[in-house]
């Protein structure tokens, strides 16, 4: 509700030019001439964002106060007859500004306001643009930093509490925006398509982990009242499922290749490969791993629906995520080929080697390279028989003969998922560096950022983060910004029909 107002005739950008003067001559004075370039710098930064401000402010005048054309018939079907100028503010990315616009209202009901639809105003204080660049940060730093960040960017403080309800309203189209996007409209891609996915454990506040978590969270003891000592964090993390899709070029390699890549002694420059293309990371603590591994396979069917690519998943042997997989495979109608991450293979022969040799030997390492080279080469069960005859033949026990037990069951139980030598003829990917990469840069850098999260906001976080590294945030602010349209003025609105406005007219001065 707000007082009457009456038109005047007034330039409403006079005030900027006033600024702009004001700037011009401070630079012009004996004062400045004192300053140093950096002090300069920062005193024009600092009278420039109020020029910004009443430029924007003199825009938002210059438009007039939004008289609607016609009825204004709301969505709960009442006509709003009832005309008055109400007056909000809106913080803007330069500091705030003051909006007077035609409301229009009926007896116990909330009033419409024709303008805010058209400059497409949040309901709530902040800009759009602000919550823009609050959620961006807050995908990349703390909370904490994230609210002295935006006190720099707009002069006004930002509460945490507000700072992290600000990022969960920016990722709630999150979903939406991946199910519409069309991926035929990506270029030609390469022939091999790649699908893996891992899981990370985030610390989270006891409410928010999973039920058989929580219990046994709730059923230990702490050493110390404040944080979490080494150990207790295990009962404290709720498991997010990281996911990623994406195209690459096939890349023919031999055997020896491989592992001379995996040690190279000599080379100054890291072999050539071809890198993964149209990549496309996320995670979520919300879903289950069934949910995203599925998410993973429809990303995959919009880039080849008709089944053209080759289809390879790489996998670390997570049971969980092969039954997933191998069950997706079948529903989808892929011809998937599941490959074992050779460096888990790697690391379960380097241990293996421990029976046999002294951990920094020369002897290890030559050892490891000739049961690498065989498993490399399609005999990972004759390189498991081996390892073992030795172990016997050596008289080696305990410990060191449960390290060389524990290598051969794992090569014979996921023997089928170690064809490698298939796998290199057909120039596919061997190893999970991509999904690896992702859970350090989606999870870890962030959520370790911190003591306990929420569900809601760490999902909001992984959401944003994701939508960066997958190069889609730019996208899908756009995106966002015609839903948050949708859902604060078109859905107020008779068959979504938002009352359109009268062009500029004379600036109102408020009466009493």
């Amino acid at each position: 509700m707000g007082a009457a107002l009456a038109p005047v005739e007034r330039d409403v950008f006079a005030a900027a030019d006033e600024c702009y003067a004001g700037m011009v001559k401070f630079l012009r004075s004996d004062e400045a001439m004192e300053l140093t370039e950096s002090q300069v710098e920062r005193e024009v930064e600092r009278k420039g964002r109020e020029l910004l401000r009443r430029l924007v402010q003199a825009h938002v005048d210059e438009r007039g106060p939004g008289k609607a054309i016609g009825v204004v018939h709301g969505a709960d079907g009442v006509v709003r007859q009832a005309e008055r100028i109400h007056e909000r503010g809106v913080q803007t990315i330069f500091g705030q500004i003051r909006v007077s616009r035609f409301g229009y209202g009926a007896s116990g009901l909330w009033s419409l306001h024709p303008l805010d639809a058209q400059l497409n105003l949040p309901k709530e204080l902040y800009s759009l643009e602000v919550q823009h660049r609050g959620a961006e940060e807050a995908a990349k730093v703390s909370f904490d930093e994230t609210v002295g960040f935006l006190k720099r960017q707009i002069g006004t403080a930002v509460g945490k509490r507000q700072v992290e309800e600000l990022v969960h309203r920016a990722a709630v189209d999150f979903d939406p925006f991946y199910a519409r996007r069309s991926p035929s409209a990506l270029e030609e891609t390469e022939s091999i398509l790649a699908i893996s996915a891992d899981g990370k454990g985030v610390v989270m506040i006891p409410r928010d982990l999973r039920a058989a978590t929580r219990r046994v969270a709730e059923s230990r003891s702490h050493k110390l009242d404040k944080r979490l000592t080494k150990g207790e964090k295990r009962y404290r993390k709720r498991m997010a499922t990281v996911a990623t899709v994406y195209t690459v070029a096939p890349h023919l390699r031999t055997a020896e290749d491989v592992v001379r890549s995996m040690a190279p002694h000599d080379e100054r420059d890291p072999p050539w490969r071809p890198r993964p293309e149209h990549k496309r990371v996320w995670a979520s603590l919300e879903k289950t791993p069934e949910e995203v591994i599925e998410e993973a396979f429809r990303e995959a069917m919009g880039r080849d629906p008709n089944r053209e690519k080759t289809w390879v998943a790489l996998v670390d042997g997570n049971e969980k995520q092969l039954a997933i997989l191998k069950a997706l495979a079948r529903k989808y109608e892929v011809r998937l080929t599941i490959v074992l991450d050779i460096m888990h293979v790697a690391e379960y022969i380097w241990d293996a080697a421990l029976a046999f040799h002294g951990e920094a030997s020369k002897e290890r390492e030559e050892w490891v390279s000739e049961r690498l080279l065989g498993v490399l080469q399609g005999r990972a069960s004759l390189v498991a028989a081996g390892m073992r005859r030795s172990a016997t033949l050596r008289g080696r026990k305990g410990k060191k003969r449960k390290l060389v037990d524990k290598c051969a069951d794992y090569l014979l139980k996921y023997k089928t998922h170690l064809c490698y030598d298939r796998y290199l003829a057909k120039g596919l990917p061997i190893a999970t560096g991509v999904i690896e990469g992702a859970c350090r840069h989606l999870v870890c850098d962030r959520m370790d950022v911190g003591a306990l999260w929420s569900l809601v906001e760490a999902e909001a976080v992984l959401r944003i983060r994701a939508l960066r590294s997958s190069g889609d945030f730019g996208d899908y602010w756009n995106y966002h910004e015609t839903q948050e349209y949708q859902r604060n003025h078109v859905a107020s609105y008779a068959d979504g029909n938002v009352a359109q406005v009268r062009g500029p007219g004379p600036v109102l001065r408020r009466v009493k």
